[in-house]
Protein backbone atom coordinates (compact mmCIF):
# COMPACT_ATOMS: atom_id res chain seq x y z
CA UNK A 1 0.00 0.00 0.00
CA UNK A 2 1.44 3.38 -1.01
CA UNK A 3 1.75 6.11 1.64
CA UNK A 4 -1.04 8.74 1.52
CA UNK A 5 1.37 11.51 0.49
CA UNK A 6 2.54 9.47 -2.52
CA UNK A 7 -1.06 8.75 -3.55
CA UNK A 8 -1.80 12.49 -3.31
CA UNK A 9 1.20 13.34 -5.51
CA UNK A 10 0.16 10.74 -8.11
CA UNK A 11 -3.33 12.27 -8.15
CA UNK A 12 -1.99 15.82 -8.58
CA UNK A 13 0.36 14.64 -11.37
CA UNK A 14 -2.76 13.28 -13.06
CA UNK A 15 -4.43 16.69 -12.73
CA UNK A 16 -1.25 18.30 -14.12
CA UNK A 17 -1.51 16.07 -17.18
CA UNK A 18 -5.16 17.10 -17.56
CA UNK A 19 -3.92 20.71 -17.59
CA UNK A 20 -1.31 19.74 -20.19
CA UNK A 21 -4.06 18.14 -22.27
CA UNK A 22 -6.22 21.29 -22.02
CA UNK A 23 -3.13 23.32 -22.94
CA UNK A 24 -2.81 21.32 -26.17
CA UNK A 25 -6.57 21.46 -26.69
CA UNK A 26 -6.66 25.22 -26.08
CA UNK A 27 -3.46 26.02 -27.98
CA UNK A 28 -3.95 23.67 -30.92
CA UNK A 29 -5.35 26.72 -32.70
CA UNK A 30 -1.95 28.37 -32.44
CA UNK A 31 -0.40 25.59 -34.50
CA UNK A 32 -3.12 24.92 -37.05
CA UNK A 33 -5.22 28.06 -37.52
CA UNK A 34 -3.12 29.45 -40.37
CA UNK A 35 -2.76 26.17 -42.31
CA UNK A 36 -6.51 25.54 -41.95
CA UNK A 37 -7.58 29.06 -42.89
CA UNK A 38 -5.28 29.08 -45.94
CA UNK A 39 -6.58 25.58 -46.86
CA UNK A 40 -3.09 24.07 -46.99
CA UNK A 41 -4.28 21.20 -44.78
CA UNK A 42 -7.69 19.89 -43.82
CA UNK A 43 -8.59 20.33 -40.14
CA UNK A 44 -8.12 16.61 -39.41
CA UNK A 45 -4.72 16.41 -41.09
CA UNK A 46 -3.64 19.69 -39.50
CA UNK A 47 -4.23 18.55 -35.91
CA UNK A 48 -2.45 15.22 -36.51
CA UNK A 49 0.45 17.09 -38.10
CA UNK A 50 0.70 19.52 -35.17
CA UNK A 51 0.38 16.79 -32.54
CA UNK A 52 3.25 14.82 -34.09
CA UNK A 53 5.63 17.78 -33.92
CA UNK A 54 4.43 18.67 -30.41
CA UNK A 55 5.56 15.23 -29.30
CA UNK A 56 8.90 14.95 -31.15
CA UNK A 57 10.00 18.18 -29.43
CA UNK A 58 10.50 15.94 -26.36
CA UNK A 59 13.72 14.61 -27.86
CA UNK A 60 15.62 17.89 -28.21
CA UNK A 61 16.13 21.40 -26.86
CA UNK A 62 16.65 20.66 -23.14
CA UNK A 63 14.44 21.58 -20.17
CA UNK A 64 15.41 25.18 -19.38
CA UNK A 65 11.77 26.36 -19.38
CA UNK A 66 10.78 23.56 -16.95
CA UNK A 67 13.58 24.67 -14.64
CA UNK A 68 12.24 28.25 -14.63
CA UNK A 69 8.66 27.16 -13.85
CA UNK A 70 9.85 24.88 -11.02
CA UNK A 71 11.41 27.92 -9.32
CA UNK A 72 8.24 30.07 -9.08
CA UNK A 73 7.32 28.49 -5.73
CA UNK A 74 10.11 29.00 -3.21
CA UNK A 75 10.89 25.41 -2.22
CA UNK A 76 13.41 26.65 0.37
CA UNK A 77 10.69 28.24 2.50
CA UNK A 78 7.45 26.36 1.78
CA UNK A 79 6.64 23.31 3.91
CA UNK A 80 7.08 20.29 1.64
CA UNK A 81 3.74 18.83 2.78
CA UNK A 82 1.95 21.89 1.32
CA UNK A 83 3.47 21.65 -2.16
CA UNK A 84 0.91 19.16 -3.59
CA UNK A 85 -1.97 21.34 -2.36
CA UNK A 86 -0.39 24.50 -3.79
CA UNK A 87 0.10 22.83 -7.18
CA UNK A 88 -3.43 21.38 -7.11
CA UNK A 89 -4.98 24.79 -6.40
CA UNK A 90 -2.81 26.38 -9.11
CA UNK A 91 -3.99 23.79 -11.62
CA UNK A 92 -7.64 24.34 -10.69
CA UNK A 93 -7.22 28.05 -11.42
CA UNK A 94 -5.36 27.49 -14.69
CA UNK A 95 -7.72 24.81 -16.02
CA UNK A 96 -10.76 26.90 -15.06
CA UNK A 97 -9.45 29.91 -16.99
CA UNK A 98 -8.51 27.72 -19.96
CA UNK A 99 -12.04 26.36 -20.16
CA UNK A 100 -13.67 29.79 -19.70
CA UNK A 101 -11.61 31.32 -22.51
CA UNK A 102 -11.97 28.25 -24.75
CA UNK A 103 -15.76 28.54 -24.42
CA UNK A 104 -15.49 32.25 -25.26
CA UNK A 105 -13.27 31.52 -28.27
CA UNK A 106 -10.43 33.65 -26.90
CA UNK A 107 -6.80 32.65 -27.59
CA UNK A 108 -5.39 33.41 -24.13
CA UNK A 109 -2.25 32.02 -22.56
CA UNK A 110 -2.33 28.66 -20.76
CA UNK A 111 1.19 29.48 -19.57
CA UNK A 112 0.20 32.73 -17.90
CA UNK A 113 -2.86 31.03 -16.41
CA UNK A 114 -0.54 28.47 -14.79
CA UNK A 115 1.85 31.16 -13.58
CA UNK A 116 -1.04 33.17 -12.12
CA UNK A 117 -2.32 29.98 -10.52
CA UNK A 118 1.03 29.26 -8.85
CA UNK A 119 1.25 32.83 -7.54
CA UNK A 120 -2.29 32.83 -6.15
CA UNK A 121 -2.00 29.40 -4.52
CA UNK A 122 1.45 30.19 -3.13
CA UNK A 123 0.24 33.43 -1.55
CA UNK A 124 -2.75 31.62 -0.03
CA UNK A 125 -0.55 28.88 1.43
CA UNK A 126 2.40 30.78 2.87
CA UNK A 127 2.22 34.47 1.98
CA UNK A 128 4.71 36.51 -0.02
CA UNK A 129 7.69 34.37 1.02
CA UNK A 130 6.22 31.40 -0.88
CA UNK A 131 6.66 33.04 -4.29
CA UNK A 132 9.93 33.91 -6.00
CA UNK A 133 8.87 37.24 -7.43
CA UNK A 134 12.25 37.69 -9.13
CA UNK A 135 11.34 34.73 -11.39
CA UNK A 136 7.78 35.99 -11.85
CA UNK A 137 9.17 39.44 -12.71
CA UNK A 138 11.30 38.06 -15.56
CA UNK A 139 8.28 36.19 -16.92
CA UNK A 140 6.12 39.33 -16.62
CA UNK A 141 8.65 41.39 -18.59
CA UNK A 142 8.64 38.85 -21.41
CA UNK A 143 4.84 38.74 -21.26
CA UNK A 144 5.03 42.29 -22.63
CA UNK A 145 8.20 42.00 -24.72
CA UNK A 146 7.54 38.71 -26.54
CA UNK A 147 4.33 39.82 -28.34
CA UNK A 148 6.15 42.98 -29.43
CA UNK A 149 8.97 40.83 -30.81
CA UNK A 150 6.41 38.59 -32.52
CA UNK A 151 4.67 41.61 -34.04
CA UNK A 152 7.94 43.08 -35.29
CA UNK A 153 9.21 39.72 -36.55
CA UNK A 154 5.97 39.06 -38.42
CA UNK A 155 6.06 42.49 -40.07
CA UNK A 156 9.77 42.26 -40.91
CA UNK A 157 9.64 38.71 -42.24
CA UNK A 158 6.57 39.44 -44.37
CA UNK A 159 8.22 42.59 -45.73
CA UNK A 160 11.31 40.59 -46.74
CA UNK A 161 9.18 37.88 -48.38
CA UNK A 162 7.21 40.50 -50.34
CA UNK A 163 10.43 42.13 -51.55
CA UNK A 164 12.04 38.81 -52.55
CA UNK A 165 8.92 37.70 -54.47
CA UNK A 166 8.03 41.12 -55.91
CA UNK A 167 8.50 39.95 -59.50
CA UNK A 168 6.98 36.46 -59.08
CA UNK A 169 3.66 35.53 -60.65
CA UNK A 170 1.05 35.43 -57.90
CA UNK A 171 -0.37 31.98 -58.76
CA UNK A 172 3.10 30.44 -59.01
CA UNK A 173 4.20 32.03 -55.72
CA UNK A 174 1.03 30.86 -53.95
CA UNK A 175 1.81 27.29 -55.01
CA UNK A 176 5.29 27.48 -53.54
CA UNK A 177 4.09 29.03 -50.29
CA UNK A 178 1.40 26.38 -49.87
CA UNK A 179 4.19 23.80 -49.77
CA UNK A 180 6.51 25.98 -47.69
CA UNK A 181 3.75 26.46 -45.14
CA UNK A 182 4.01 22.78 -44.23
CA UNK A 183 7.57 23.47 -43.05
CA UNK A 184 6.61 26.63 -41.17
CA UNK A 185 3.65 24.88 -39.50
CA UNK A 186 5.96 22.02 -38.47
CA UNK A 187 8.46 24.51 -37.04
CA UNK A 188 5.74 26.32 -35.12
CA UNK A 189 4.25 23.09 -33.71
CA UNK A 190 7.74 21.97 -32.71
CA UNK A 191 8.44 25.29 -30.98
CA UNK A 192 5.08 25.04 -29.19
CA UNK A 193 6.13 21.67 -27.79
CA UNK A 194 9.54 22.95 -26.68
CA UNK A 195 7.97 25.70 -24.57
CA UNK A 196 4.50 24.66 -23.42
CA UNK A 197 5.05 20.99 -22.56
CA UNK A 198 7.94 22.04 -20.33
CA UNK A 199 5.60 24.08 -18.14
CA UNK A 200 3.85 20.92 -16.99
CA UNK A 201 7.24 19.30 -16.33
CA UNK A 202 8.07 22.35 -14.19
CA UNK A 203 5.14 21.71 -11.83
CA UNK A 204 5.62 17.93 -11.66
CA UNK A 205 9.23 18.31 -10.48
CA UNK A 206 8.32 20.13 -7.20
CA UNK A 207 5.69 17.43 -6.56
CA UNK A 208 8.37 14.75 -6.82
CA UNK A 209 10.64 16.82 -4.56
CA UNK A 210 7.90 16.96 -1.91
CA UNK A 211 7.98 13.16 -1.48
CA UNK A 212 11.77 12.85 -1.55
CA UNK A 213 12.02 11.45 -5.09
CA UNK A 214 15.39 13.13 -5.65
CA UNK A 215 16.88 12.08 -2.31
CA UNK A 216 17.45 13.80 1.02
CA UNK A 217 20.33 15.95 -0.24
CA UNK A 218 18.62 17.29 -3.38
CA UNK A 219 19.11 20.99 -4.11
CA UNK A 220 15.59 22.49 -4.53
CA UNK A 221 17.04 25.17 -6.81
CA UNK A 222 18.64 22.67 -9.19
CA UNK A 223 16.30 19.71 -9.65
CA UNK A 224 16.60 17.42 -12.69
CA UNK A 225 13.66 16.48 -14.93
CA UNK A 226 13.31 12.67 -15.24
CA UNK A 227 12.91 11.27 -18.75
CA UNK A 228 9.52 9.72 -17.93
CA UNK A 229 8.23 13.17 -16.93
CA UNK A 230 9.42 14.64 -20.25
CA UNK A 231 7.68 11.89 -22.23
CA UNK A 232 4.31 12.00 -20.42
CA UNK A 233 4.19 15.81 -20.61
CA UNK A 234 4.74 15.80 -24.36
CA UNK A 235 2.30 12.92 -24.86
CA UNK A 236 -0.44 14.78 -22.95
CA UNK A 237 -0.03 18.03 -24.89
CA UNK A 238 0.06 16.12 -28.19
CA UNK A 239 -3.18 14.30 -27.32
CA UNK A 240 -4.77 17.64 -26.45
CA UNK A 241 -3.70 19.07 -29.78
CA UNK A 242 -5.31 16.11 -31.55
CA UNK A 243 -8.71 17.11 -30.17
CA UNK A 244 -8.48 20.63 -31.62
CA UNK A 245 -9.94 23.88 -30.34
CA UNK A 246 -12.18 24.92 -33.22
CA UNK A 247 -13.73 27.98 -31.56
CA UNK A 248 -10.26 29.51 -31.22
CA UNK A 249 -9.25 28.40 -34.72
CA UNK A 250 -12.00 30.61 -36.11
CA UNK A 251 -10.75 33.62 -34.13
CA UNK A 252 -7.08 33.07 -34.98
CA UNK A 253 -7.47 32.02 -38.60
CA UNK A 254 -10.36 34.14 -39.81
CA UNK A 255 -11.19 37.04 -37.52
CA UNK A 256 -7.87 38.84 -36.96
CA UNK A 257 -7.00 39.32 -40.63
CA UNK A 258 -7.49 37.54 -43.96
CA UNK A 259 -4.66 35.12 -44.62
CA UNK A 260 -3.15 33.58 -47.76
CA UNK A 261 -0.42 30.88 -47.71
CA UNK A 262 2.36 33.51 -47.92
CA UNK A 263 0.95 35.23 -44.83
CA UNK A 264 0.55 31.95 -42.93
CA UNK A 265 4.14 30.97 -43.81
CA UNK A 266 5.49 34.32 -42.62
CA UNK A 267 3.48 34.38 -39.38
CA UNK A 268 4.41 30.81 -38.43
CA UNK A 269 8.09 31.29 -39.25
CA UNK A 270 8.29 34.53 -37.25
CA UNK A 271 6.38 32.96 -34.35
CA UNK A 272 8.50 29.79 -34.32
CA UNK A 273 11.75 31.78 -34.33
CA UNK A 274 10.57 33.92 -31.41
CA UNK A 275 9.43 30.93 -29.32
CA UNK A 276 12.54 28.84 -30.01
CA UNK A 277 14.71 31.76 -28.93
CA UNK A 278 12.77 32.05 -25.67
CA UNK A 279 12.93 28.28 -25.07
CA UNK A 280 16.68 28.29 -25.62
CA UNK A 281 17.23 30.80 -22.79
CA UNK A 282 14.58 29.22 -20.52
CA UNK A 283 11.85 31.87 -20.71
CA UNK A 284 8.28 30.50 -20.46
CA UNK A 285 6.54 32.75 -22.97
CA UNK A 286 2.99 32.63 -24.25
CA UNK A 287 2.91 30.83 -27.59
CA UNK A 288 -0.62 32.19 -27.98
CA UNK A 289 0.45 35.81 -27.61
CA UNK A 290 3.34 35.35 -30.00
CA UNK A 291 1.39 33.74 -32.86
CA UNK A 292 -1.43 36.30 -32.47
CA UNK A 293 1.00 39.19 -32.62
CA UNK A 294 2.90 37.60 -35.52
CA UNK A 295 -0.38 37.35 -37.48
CA UNK A 296 -1.07 41.01 -36.66
CA UNK A 297 2.43 41.98 -37.80
CA UNK A 298 1.96 40.13 -41.08
CA UNK A 299 -1.48 41.71 -41.51
CA UNK A 300 -0.16 45.24 -41.14
CA UNK A 301 1.97 44.81 -44.29
CA UNK A 302 -1.32 44.76 -46.21
CA UNK A 303 -2.37 48.02 -44.60
CA UNK A 304 -3.16 48.99 -41.03
CA UNK A 305 -6.91 48.75 -41.68
CA UNK A 306 -6.73 45.09 -42.78
CA UNK A 307 -6.19 43.96 -39.18
CA UNK A 308 -9.46 43.70 -37.27
CA UNK A 309 -8.33 45.71 -34.28
CA UNK A 310 -11.67 45.33 -32.49
CA UNK A 311 -11.07 41.57 -32.25
CA UNK A 312 -7.43 42.23 -31.34
CA UNK A 313 -8.48 44.54 -28.47
CA UNK A 314 -10.84 41.87 -27.12
CA UNK A 315 -8.01 39.34 -27.19
CA UNK A 316 -5.63 41.77 -25.46
CA UNK A 317 -8.09 42.41 -22.63
CA UNK A 318 -8.27 38.65 -22.07
CA UNK A 319 -4.44 38.57 -21.99
CA UNK A 320 -4.34 41.31 -19.33
CA UNK A 321 -6.92 39.53 -17.17
CA UNK A 322 -5.37 36.05 -17.39
CA UNK A 323 -2.85 36.21 -14.52
CA UNK A 324 -5.02 38.10 -11.97
CA UNK A 325 -8.15 36.02 -12.59
CA UNK A 326 -6.36 32.67 -12.57
CA UNK A 327 -4.49 33.81 -9.43
CA UNK A 328 -7.78 34.75 -7.75
CA UNK A 329 -9.38 31.39 -8.65
CA UNK A 330 -6.33 29.52 -7.35
CA UNK A 331 -6.23 31.59 -4.16
CA UNK A 332 -9.87 30.72 -3.49
CA UNK A 333 -9.27 27.08 -4.42
CA UNK A 334 -6.43 26.77 -1.93
CA UNK A 335 -8.56 28.35 0.78
CA UNK A 336 -11.28 25.79 0.05
CA UNK A 337 -8.77 22.90 0.05
CA UNK A 338 -7.27 24.12 3.35
CA UNK A 339 -10.61 23.57 5.07
CA UNK A 340 -9.97 19.82 4.73
CA UNK A 341 -6.31 19.87 5.80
Amino acid sequence: MLPPEVILVIFVIGVALVFDFTNGFHDSANSISTVVSTKVLSPGNAVAFAAFFNFVAAFAFGVAVASTISKIINLDTVDESLIPFIVLAALIGAISWNLITWWSGLPTSSSHALIGGLVGAGLAAAGIAAVKFSTVGVIAVFMIVSPIIGLGAGFLFMTIVLWVTRDAHRTTAEGYFRRLQLFSAAAYSYSHGTNDAQKTMGIIVPLLFSIGYFGANADPNNLPVPLWVILIAHAAIALGTLTGGWRIVRTMGYRITNLRPVHGFSAETAGAATILGASFVGIPVSTTHIICSSIMGVGTTMGFSTVKWGVARRIMWAWILTIPISAAISYGSYQAISLFL
